[in-house]
């Protein structure tokens, strides 16, 4: 928690004087806030686990078509079905696993004006693996305690996607693959989508 603290403090000051300059343009907007829904097929199981979940998201411009972006998301228990090696047996199967994702890092959009753009990202964080019996919101405190003691692996976010607004509001949609290190490079594709407000 002292990491998120400090990793939201460093990026409101690096974003102020970039706000401070631009409080007289309209052509780009100062900062974002989202929420969004969230797919992370996880290839670290056999078979692939199809997670989803929901993170939010804010972010602050450094320059008209770059920002310092945050984000986080918690993906709920699945079930799954294993099919046994005879072709015919299946089984489904109840995961305990948990995924919480939290990344950091620029966002580049193609354009500074105009209702709709382009954007790359690249990210760093992590991706931590919690298990759990309990509901969603217990699940959630449960694995933001367990980052430092749990198995969290460190993740690398490169993505893409478009996002259109009217005025304030619109949405967005990125697709990206997370990749952690665990005995090897594990890549996962994430998809999100959802509303964001800009300001």
């Amino acid at each position: 928690m002292k990491r998120c603290a400090f990793l939201s403090v460093l990026t409101i000051c690096l974003a102020l004087p970039s706000l401070v300059a631009a409080q007289g343009s309209s052509d780009w907007n100062h900062a974002e806030v989202g929420v969004f829904a969230d797919y992370f097929r996880l290839s670290r199981t056999t078979p692939d686990i199809n997670f989803v979940g929901l993170g939010g998201r804010a972010a602050f411009n450094v320059y008209p078509n770059v920002q310092l972006e945050a984000e986080m998301a918690y993906d709920f228990k699945r079930n799954f079905t294993s099919t046994f090696s005879n072709g015919v047996t299946t089984q489904l199967v109840n995961t305990r696993l948990r995924p919480l994702t939290a990344l950091f890092g620029p966002k580049f959009q193609a354009g500074t004006s105009g209702p709709f753009r382009a954007f790359v990202t690249g990210k760093l964080g992590f991706v931590n693996f919690s298990t759990s019996d309990q509901n969603a919101v217990s699940g959630f405190k449960g694995a933001l305690g367990g980052v430092t003691d749990g198995n969290t692996q460190f993740a690398v976010y490169p993505g893409a996607g478009v996002e259109g607004f009217w005025g304030p509001f619109g949405l967005r949609l990125d697709v990206g693959d997370v990749i952690y290190f665990d005995g090897g490079a594990q890549n996962n594709l994430r998809v999100t989508f959802g509303p964001q407000i800009r300001f």
